[in-house]
């Protein structure tokens, strides 16, 4: 089985946001460490080269593959700003009615500047994901 590309690192998480080319895409990132941190109370760490993540738990999948993943985090990359929130759901689409402009996939919501959503809405997904992981991988 291969190695998995996203696992927990030592690298700076303040010296990977200030790689950052975009001063406002930088500003963002620190906005969004302050305000993943306030609501996790979890220490960010570098996950992979360039994932942003806050805490983490341990996944084990029917067909063997298991590994440890952050509970929620961010990335600041260069077309987007990426977000690992909530998976793909009913429960995720009630959260991003009123989340404001965005684009999303089946892992991650994109979004283009935090100005663009609100964030007590993201506050409120960001709770809302961590308790949800929290409860479907409890850790042993």
């Amino acid at each position: 089985m291969s190695e998995p590309k996203m696992k927990e690192t030592n690298n700076s998480v303040i010296e990977f946001i200030e790689k950052v080319e975009s001063e406002k895409k930088k500003a963002d990132a620190y906005e969004l460490l302050q305000i993943f941190e306030e609501v996790t109370g979890y220490e960010a760490k570098m996950w992979g080269p360039s994932i942003i993540g806050f805490g983490s738990y341990h996944y084990k999948y029917a067909s063997g593959r298991e590994g440890d993943a952050p509970l929620v985090a961010f990335s600041p990359r260069k077309a987007k700003i990426s977000l690992y929130l909530d998976y793909e759901g009913e429960e995720r689409d009630k959260f991003l009615e009123n989340f404001g402009k965005h684009t999303k996939s089946k892992a991650c919501i994109y979004v283009n500047k935090l100005a663009d959503i609100d964030i007590n809405v993201l506050k409120e997904l960001i709770k809302h994901t961590v308790e949800k992981y929290k409860k479907l991988y409890p850790s042993e």
